[in-house]
């Protein structure tokens, strides 16, 4: 088990607590979505239902809808439904896709992909089993100031290296690059909002004494994500 699955499956009891951007993100990616009805629907990283809770929210329709994730503990938390099928599989493995039906009419993914060790496998993958994506993916924009002031390279992927990759596997898509900035009363608050919200980042690599000179130095009272939102069509 990856050390991202153990974060997540963790602190999911929690994660509702803590997770003020991504709630934000799944709201904004389901809003964009250009139709009331789809016949199946696959939620890549569907952790708790958020992208499920915003789809009943906007009364958009569909016939079946399945939501993977790689932490049982996340799953068990989603809302359940005689057309919801769930699937605990790390979209890194190789054969995740045996796990799943051969198509479906959209995919979805909220704060998901950038965890992705090989991001031309999971897109080409992707790609193979929906002609539509829809995607709100973390940047290496993200804790870029932290990262920074740590001296340690981000773990996800940039902005160029997403959209290049995505183009790869479909013929468009419209990217939309978004900024948050989440304050905090103090960076002790700061690194414990990063632990129990399930984001590994840049933090992980230093040692004690390293991160208690960090919560010294750093220079902001709050966080910087970025987020691509992307819509393609292959």
């Amino acid at each position: 088990m990856s050390t991202i699955i153990k974060e997540f499956s963790r602190f999911a009891q929690q994660y509702e607590q803590y997770n003020m951007i991504q709630t934000e993100v799944a709201k904004r990616l389901v809003e964009k979505l250009p139709n009331t009805c789809y016949d199946s629907i696959l939620d890549i990283g569907s952790g708790t239902g958020q992208v499920y809770q915003n789809l009943q929210k906007n009364s958009i329709d569909h016939h079946s809808f399945t939501a993977f994730d790689s932490s049982s503990n996340m799953l068990s938390l989603h809302p359940q439904a005689n057309n919801i099928k769930t699937v605990c599989a790390d979209f890194n493995d190789r054969a995740f896709t045996d796990l799943l039906d051969k198509r479906y009419d959209l995919i979805l993914s909220s704060s998901a992909l950038q965890w992705s060790s090989d991001l031309d496998f999971t897109l080409k993958s992707l790609s193979a089993l929906s002609p539509r994506l829809h995607a709100a993916i973390f940047t290496s924009g993200t804790f870029k100031t932290l990262h920074k002031t740590a001296n340690v390279d981000s773990p996800i992927y940039t902005d160029k290296a997403l959209r290049e990759c995505i183009l790869k596997y479909y013929e468009s898509a419209n990217f939309a690059l978004h900024t948050y900035v989440l304050e905090f009363d103090s960076v002790r608050d700061m690194f414990a909002y990063i632990k129990k919200s399930g984001v590994s980042s840049g933090e992980k690599k230093l040692s004690y004494k390293e991160t208690k000179a960090l919560m010294k130095s750093y220079p902001l009272k709050y966080l910087e994500f970025e987020v691509l939102f992307v819509e393609a069509m292959r």
